[in-house]
């Protein structure tokens, strides 16, 4: 299955929050079958990110690779690997990201086509500084409308949350579940 079609319906992700030796994540479809598994490399200098069709490792369905090892404003390459073209980039907003997680997201040559948004700034500063119990939810927008949705579900013991990507909006969903994946694995480090 092709993954626009895959992400036509919410998936769900899934994390174990004691991990040790890179992130894993498993993605359900409404069903609770896997769909895909995503795995973070450990102990690399650049972030790098792959999503396969299942837990072999077998098929690789999506690449995520850091730009620079450091960077505030960090920026993530998508890339198809069957045709190793790069579908666009997310790119992080830098200090606006310290208070609520804020990102933008970019096309295959760069240009600003959207934003990954946290739900609110009271929330994300109770989150920050007070307890990371409330579950986060974040808005995919493109020119004002919203094509996705990611939100977390309580759970102290597994990171959860479902992804939404609104139907035929002209918007590459690979871009989205890039974006879910870098907000489950990178942002998903101070739950």
């Amino acid at each position: 299955m092709e993954l626009n079609e895959l992400l036509a319906q919410p998936v769900t992700f899934r994390k174990k929050v004691f991990k040790l030796g890179g992130n894993k994540v498993s993605v359900f479809d409404p069903q609770g079958g896997l769909v895909l598994f995503v795995k973070q490399k450990a102990f690399k200098l650049k972030e790098d990110i792959r999503v396969y069709s299942d837990d072999s490792l077998k098929e690789e369905r999506l690449l995520i690779k850091a730009r620079k090892i450091m960077d505030f404003r960090a920026a993530y390459d998508v890339i198809d690997p069957k045709t190793n073209a790069k579908v666009g980039a997310l790119r992080r907003k830098g200090w606006s990201s310290i208070i609520k997680d804020q990102w933008e997201m970019l096309n295959a040559d760069d240009q600003p086509i959207g934003s990954i948004s946290e739900d609110s700034t009271a929330l994300a500063l109770v989150r920050r500084f007070l307890t990371n119990l409330i579950p986060q939810s974040y808005g995919f927008n493109v020119n004002g409308h919203k094509v996705a949705e990611l939100k977390q579900h309580f759970n102290p013991f597994v990171l959860k949350a479902s992804l939404t990507v609104s139907p035929d909006n002209g918007f590459d969903p690979r871009i989205a579940l890039a974006g879910a994946v870098l907000l489950m694995t990178i942002e998903g480090r101070q739950q």
